[in-house]
């Protein structure tokens, strides 16, 4: 009897595999390990010319990766990418695929989900097995709703493929096996020249700012820090970090747009992450709850940041942080 499949769209950019690709494949090999039902999890591989991409994601969890190598994948394309997946899934007939949740995945899903008559749950951040049924595959996903302040799982147990498109940054890749092997399937493909989208230039968005998502150190502040976000900076100038920000920050133009963490900013997994002023609303920690070591400094000891928190210092960040700043430049000089 054929395994039920797990497919998870590997997304490349120019011969690049994208990071969220890795992470799912990460996470599809930890739901497999909590079903008594074996499954199968498969990368789907379009592009042109990316044959060697195929191992690494054979070291990050697949079993089998399903190459699509075609002149017209060289760059993403919605009508020629539904095309060349959709022939996929029909042949394959997967019990989930997951995507993620980037500008490509975004725009590539609903399609897909359209041409297979099937649901979409756009924007996960979790996914489980059924609890109550070890061997079924039927997976519970999450996703915030009415601006984060409710998550709602979904489940869909009559439809096939179930689909979701799943945050960058929300699942762990740290199962990467260099020794890991696999198989490699060339796809046989035939597709339409008809494509009312020319590709004419590509004008890249030059990179402005400091991009929180790989920052070691956060040093991130809240509504309670407003007026005082030059103490954030001269500390993470000290440790070596950067400066991020909470979403009420954010829409009052204290800090700008790239560096706010949350649900509507971005997901960041840093090794320490010091989080002054701010209170701990499941908007803010829904982007910030994997870090490695949180430490929050808050005026309210109730303030929910605390239940997440390794250390949690009841006070005022505007007159703690100089008292640290002051200490940590002694010790370096």
């Amino acid at each position: 009897m054929k395994k039920p499949i797990m497919m998870i769209y590997l997304e490349q950019r120019e011969g690049i595999l994208q990071e969220v690709s890795l992470e799912l494949l990460c996470e599809a090999r930890r739901l497999a390990s909590h079903l008594s039902t074996p499954i199968e999890v498969v990368g789907i591989l379009p592009g042109f010319g990316i044959q060697h991409l195929a191992q690494r994601a054979i070291a990050a969890g697949a079993d089998r990766v399903i190459l699509l190598d075609h002149p017209q994948l060289t760059h993403y394309s919605t009508l020629p990418y539904a095309e060349a997946m959709t022939a996929v899934l029909r042949h394959e007939h997967p019990d989930s695929v997951l995507i993620g949740a980037t500008v490509i995945g975004r725009d590539l899903a609903p399609r897909l989900a359209a041409r297979l008559d099937t649901g979409l749950t756009a924007d996960a951040t979790k996914i489980d097995t059924n609890p109550n049924d070890p061997a079924s595959t039927e997976l519970w996903i999450t996703r915030p709703a009415f601006g984060g302040n409710l998550y709602g799982t979904i489940v869909c147990p009559n439809h096939r493929p179930q689909m979701a498109t799943i945050r960058p940054g929300v699942m762990l890749n740290d199962q990467c096996d260099p020794d890991r092997t696999g198989i490699i399937e060339h796809f046989p493909l035939t597709l339409s020249d008809h494509n009312p989208v020319r590709r004419i230039n590509v004008v890249k968005k030059e990179s402005t700012g400091t991009d929180i998502t790989k920052a070691r150190i956060l040093i991130s502040g809240g509504r309670g820090v407003l007026d005082h976000f030059d103490l954030l900076r001269s500390l993470a100038k000290t440790v070596g970090g950067e400066v991020s920000a909470s979403r009420g920050v954010i829409d009052r133009h204290a800090a700008p747009k790239n560096l706010q963490v949350g649900q509507t900013g971005k997901t960041v997994k840093p090794s320490l992450y010091l989080a002054c002023g701010i209170s701990g609303a499941v908007q803010h920690t829904a982007g910030m709850d994997k870090s490695e070591t949180i430490i929050a400094i808050n005026t309210d000891p109730q303030a929910p940041i605390f239940g997440l928190a390794k250390l949690g210092i009841v006070g005022d960040a505007t007159k703690i942080l100089p008292l640290v700043i002051e200490k940590l430049k002694a010790r370096h000089a």
